[in-house]
């Protein structure tokens, strides 16, 4: 059996707006996340299939609300004590005040993460 906490999460991210305590248990990426800032993240998915996530996402909301917006216009509005299935073709849509534990198949979940650094990247350095 394997277990993580928030406090003995490996790896820690803090970026404006975005608070991030991540490890992984057998194949999966576990992600405490706290957002502290309004963000609709759907400039950093461009480069991926149809500029949109391609990893399935399982988690539950503590507290806040989360929405993903799909491919064909649709979009799941998770509020606090909500448990959600994210499927590919999303893009996230942040809420201040929200914490979420979420879920990711760790392969699929890094190819995205590698579009979405660069996109950040280049985001703050005004290219």
């Amino acid at each position: 059996m394997g277990k993580l906490s928030k406090a003995d999460a490996p790896e820690h991210i803090e970026v404006e707006g975005y608070e991030g305590h991540l490890g992984e248990l057998e194949g999966y990426t576990v992600a405490f996340e706290t957002y502290t800032a309004d963000a609709d993240l759907t400039p950093f998915f461009v480069g991926l299939p149809n500029d949109h996530c391609q990893s399935p996402h399982w988690g539950t909301v503590v507290k806040g609300r989360l929405t993903y917006r799909y491919e064909d216009g649709s979009e799941d509005v998770i509020q606090a004590g909500e448990a959600y299935y994210a499927r590919p073709g999303h893009v996230p849509i942040l809420s201040a005040g929200t914490e979420v534990v979420e879920f990711s198949p760790t392969a699929e979940l890094r190819r995205t993460i590698e579009v979405v650094a660069r996109n950040m990247e280049a985001a703050s350095s005004g290219t």
